[in-house]
């Protein structure tokens, strides 16, 4: 049965046997897993297998960021694999989301490729700190504009943008991170909204980490976040 749930649940474990103990106690069709740089680093390529053997689709998130060619021939494998969805860069430029977009048309591939904006860990203040004098939607704007161009599938970033990304790019899909249910922590995000605001302002995919994997009974987490959304 496909998954048809907006929500992707961040797999963060340096582990990868807490990394698996968590996804068996969630139900694919209600969920996606995301596995990013700490995972994967320690396990490689033996996680995604494991987790599409459990039925999860799943968003590889490496972001990938390098000259056109070395960035391409790695999103290639990434599709090889069978993910799902796969993000880079947008700061890469135009040729290489280009370049990435091709070796996927190339070998008809249906994994998704997903630009990574503004990262929602970053604030004003910090985006000046790299002489970046827009502020953080000016700046997700203008990148989403050039992942349009280069024929990208969707966006990840802050759901604070997914109005104003929804009213200009409709057709591209919006990936959110720093997503916290009411009475969370914020941890390390600045710029988050409730699962529920996030789809309402035009979200397509929720990555939600801690306020499931940290919970004394993940499976309820999930719920209790799929039911806010009903």
């Amino acid at each position: 049965m496909p998954c048809t749930s907006p929500v992707i649940v961040a797999l963060d474990f340096p582990i990868v046997a807490d990394a698996l103990n968590l996804a068996k106690q969630l139900d694919p069709t209600k969920c996606r897993v995301k596995v990013g740089k700490e995972l994967f680093t320690v396990c490689g390529p033996m996680i995604i297998d494991e987790l599409q053997k459990l039925g999860f689709d799943v968003f590889l998130d490496l972001k990938f960021h390098d000259i056109p060619n070395t960035t391409a021939m790695a999103v290639k494998v990434a599709a090889s694999m069978g993910v799902w969805m796969v993000d880079i860069h947008c700061v890469g430029g135009m040729a290489m989301m280009q370049a990435c977009r091709n070796v996927l048309d190339q070998t008809k591939s249906q994994t998704l490729l997903i630009g990574v904006t503004v990262l929602t860990s970053l604030g004003i203040d910090d985006l000046k700190q790299l002489s970046i004098t827009k502020s953080p939607e000016q700046q997700v704007l203008s990148l989403a504009q050039l992942a349009a161009e280069a024929g990208l599938d969707g966006l990840v970033s802050s759901a604070q943008e997914a109005k104003s990304l929804k009213l200009n790019f409709p057709h591209l899909k919006l990936v959110t991170p720093g997503i916290r249910p009411e009475g969370s922590s914020k941890d390390d995000q600045q710029r988050i909204v409730t699962p529920a605001q996030a789809i309402a302002d035009g979200s397509d995919y929720l990555v939600i980490g801690r306020p499931i994997t940290k919970s004394e009974n993940p499976e309820q987490a999930l719920e209790s976040i799929l039911a806010s959304l009903a």
